[in-house]
């Protein structure tokens, strides 16, 4: 029997123990787009034995484990407060989770008791089992376009079974998302309201597989918050982007998508600085491609995000 592509499910639940299965449920799943799956990344280990004759003597295999990439969109969680469905995620990308009850949930670093969860991986009836996942998140924003979370993660390989059905999963609980435009999105930079045609961050989280005698786990061993704009070009006494490149100036970020209670999510970097500006055209418009650096100020504030 043939299976389909697009009849996928992902389920994904927090573990309280590293590597312990959570077993997710369908009321767990993530809904996504853009996926790309390995089920089995790793080192091949030849042996390379002296024979009197040529030829493949085979290999094996070391350090196996699968790797998971998705989008999914950056909406609101219905209700202030209330905890958006894509939250799990976030906190196996080494951010924690703070409930301001009726306000706001805010994500913030954290570097130790780092979070780990366990992914259903089913494509048309086949479940890969993913153990003590980690991950790093990318966040984009482009005009006149859906905004989106992309996720890379890696877990221990679990089972691999045949199910005879998918998962019931639904949307309940997933917000429709709101299109990048004037009316939706506000962004500043170095304290100038810019004028842009995109946004992206990226966390910069090192995903690490650790194979070691008497341990196992995907580790995040490092990571270095970047990003990247494209503005139109303005006056150099408007904003001059050149200067503040050479002077090494550091300025906050600030981007606020949604305008409804329920439905909004803000990005702040209280520390970015510029990279070298290249300039470009869009409709015949002249635009900088602006490199960032989203740096730490006091520690672990690098990036927020908070969704109200």
């Amino acid at each position: 029997m043939t299976r389909h592509w697009k009849k996928l499910a992902i389920l994904h639940k927090l573990e309280t123990a590293y590597a312990t299965d959570a077993a997710p449920l369908a009321a767990d799943a993530i809904i996504a787009s853009n996926v790309t799956f390995t089920p089995m990344e790793g080192e091949e280990v030849t042996r390379d034995l002296m024979l009197p004759y040529l030829g493949n003597q085979g290999v094996l295999l070391a350090g196996v484990y699968a790797r998971l990439e998705f989008d999914v969109e950056i909406a609101g969680a219905g209700a202030l407060g209330d905890i958006p469905k894509y939250g799990s995620l976030l906190r196996i990308a080494g951010f924690s989770e703070t409930v301001d009850a009726g306000v706001a949930v805010e994500y913030s670093i954290v570097e130790t008791g780092l979070e780990s969860g366990s992914i259903y991986f089913v494509s048309d009836k086949v479940q890969h089992v993913m153990l003590g996942c980690q991950a790093n998140v990318a966040l984009t924003f482009t005009a006149k376009g859906i905004p989106r979370y992309r996720f890379t993660v890696i877990g221990l390989l679990g089972t691999i079974t045949d199910l005879g059905t998918m998962p019931a999963v639904t949307t309940a609980g997933w917000i429709t998302p709101i299109i990048v435009s004037k009316a939706n999105t506000v962004m500043t930079l170095h304290g100038w309201t810019a004028v842009a045609e995109s946004l992206s961050v990226d966390r910069g989280n090192v995903l690490t597989p650790r194979f070691n005698i008497g341990d196992e786990r995907m580790s995040i061993t490092d990571r270095s918050a970047t990003g990247s704009t494209v503005v139109e070009a303005r006056s150099i006494a408007t904003i001059d982007w050149f200067a503040r490149a050479r002077a090494r100036t550091r300025g906050e970020l600030s981007l606020v998508h949604g305008t409804t209670a329920g439905n909004t999510v803000e990005i702040a970097a209280p520390a970015v600085e510029v990279g070298r500006p290249t300039q470009g055209q869009t409709d015949n418009i002249v635009n900088y491609t602006v490199p960032l650096m989203l740096c730490p100020e006091d520690g672990l504030d690098e990036l927020t995000i908070t969704v109200r």
